[in-house]
């Protein structure tokens, strides 16, 4: 048998090999994990719904198939969580918004029946930010999230319950998704990995708010696990066409560009003018660096896409929120046109910049478009001669809650001197919205015993070489590491 006391903290791909060989049972894996849930999760408020009797049933299935020389799937029994706001039959899918309190879908999303047919048994849902709109993770349904490493401190968001859950070892593995490194920063504050796939790969269908069927811009789902290899195990699973594109064309990704750490050409970047960055961070990322080139791999701390830096930010914001503009009541497009009108046209704040964009006609949506794909063609000249940019995901640890006011009147403390909180957008647009995929991992922890992690982004469709990349990190350095008093 497994010593049940570790197995929490295995990643989900050797779990599936543990309950396939017998060494431990779905059901008992279940238990574990409803047994850690209920001894910890009242402080960490990550895991907001289950299923209990309907992932027992599953277990048992499980179980019983393997005694039978049947294996379901690569996550053969694996009990996990999946971000709220996924449909899942039986379950509500608020987006921790009152008003959707009563919203249980009619079916399954595209990536959970995906996840359940490759043998997962999911088991509960775990916390979101109203309309997964703060990189913190709290609402009026729920309540609040907290870091399993500091408890007064954010998880992230807008999956910031995904992250929470893995890094106290609640779940074995989770589904979030990432318009705004919803993903990516969760990972980066929970020390855990995370991958934002390349736009388009996973399908949307079944993670969108009541009433809306057209894709998203910018936004992507994907995976969240304790380990790289997870998550493109996950990423595998979970990506494809569906009907009705998979009549026409099928997903092939590029193989990982290389397969040893020395072959890897890698720009790092630390920081950037005017989004300063946490000083203990960036010697992690420098630390990092310093690694690889021992480990044989070009490292370019100059090289970067020729895109400015201010271009890329205002760009972003204004693609963002236009996608994100669909649920803006009359009282607000009234405010927002109000502040449009009045400001000054050098105004580049993030309040004035959301105003414009939620207001903008269709003619400046598709000039802001074309720039955008102007920046995408400077990253692919880029990645001809590099093969992985390493970047920061935030710009610094995890910062204490703050729930008070509005998201763009919160301020950081970043080395001493207040930033935005909204400036960290610069880190999530920065490839996120040219497409590009995105592995975030954990690369040490701050001398304020606070996890941090790299961002390495790749070329589009190439999220293998991101991932492998991360994977051999994984191997050479460590990856993940579980917070202080979780057993």
């Amino acid at each position: 048998m497994t010593d049940i006391t570790e197995i929490h903290y295995a990643s989900a791909t050797a779990q599936a090999r543990e309950i396939a060989t017998g060494n431990i049972g779905a059901e008992e894996l279940l238990d574990h994990y409803l047994a850690r849930i209920d001894r910890y999760n009242g402080d960490v408020n990550a895991v907001i719904w289950q299923d209990e009797k309907g992932a027992r049933k599953r277990a048992r299935e499980a179980d019983a198939a393997r005694l039978r020389g049947d294996i379901l799937g690569p996550l053969h029994g694996v009990p996990m969580t999946i971000k709220e706001s996924y449909d899942f039959v039986g379950s509500p899918s608020t987006w921790g918004n009152p008003a959707w309190r009563e919203n249980f879908p009619a079916q399954n999303a595209v990536a959970v029946q995906r996840l359940l047919d490759a043998g997962a048994n999911i088991f509960g849902k775990t916390n979101v930010p109203f309309m997964l709109a703060d990189w913190q993770s709290f609402n009026d349904i729920y309540g609040t999230t907290n870091n399993p490493w500091d408890l007064a401190r954010i998880p992230g968001g807008s999956s910031g319950g995904s992250a929470a859950a893995l890094a106290a070892g609640l779940t074995g593995m989770e589904a979030g998704s990432d318009i705004g490194a919803s993903i990516r920063n969760p990972a980066h504050y929970c020390g855990v990995f995370g991958h934002k796939p390349s736009y388009g790969i996973i399908p949307g269908i079944g993670q969108r708010p009541p009433g809306i069927v057209a894709e998203s811009d910018i936004a992507v789902l994907g995976p969240l696990a304790r380990s790289a290899f997870d998550l493109e195990l996950a990423l595998d699973i979970m990506a494809g066409p569906t009907q009705p594109k998979n009549a026409a064309w099928k997903l092939q990704l590029a193989p990982a560009r290389h397969r040893h750490l020395k072959d890897f050409r890698v720009a790092l970047m630390t920081a950037a003018e005017g989004f300063d960055v946490d000083d203990d961070y960036q010697a992690a990322l420098s630390s990092l660096g310093d690694r690889l080139e021992a480990a044989g791999a070009r490292v370019s701390r100059e090289a970067r896409p020729d895109i400015p830096i201010s271009d890329a930010y205002e760009t972003y914001i204004l693609l963002l929120r236009a996608a994100t503009s669909t649920g803006l009541t009359e009282s607000q497009l009234e405010r927002f046109r109000a502040i449009a009108a009045s400001a000054p046209a050098d105004d580049k704040s993030y309040l004035t910049l959301m105003a414009r964009a939620g207001t903008m006609p269709h003619k400046e949506w598709l000039r802001l478009h074309n720039e955008r794909m102007k920046m995408a063609q400077k990253w692919q000249a880029f990645f001809e001669d590099w093969d992985i940019l390493i970047c920061p995901a935030a710009a610094g640890p995890a910062f204490p809650h703050n729930q008070k006011g509005e998201r763009q009147d919160r301020m950081l403390d970043i080395n001493g001197r207040p930033q935005p909180t909204t400036d960290q957008l610069f880190w999530a647009g920065y490839s996120n919205m040219v497409d590009l995929p995105s592995t975030v991992m954990p690369v040490g922890i701050t001398p304020s015993g606070l996890p941090v992690g790299l961002q390495a982004v790749a070329a589009y469709g190439e999220d293998r070489s991101s991932l492998r990349f991360c994977q051999l990190i994984e191997e050479a350095f460590g990856g993940f590491a579980p917070p202080p008093g979780y057993g």
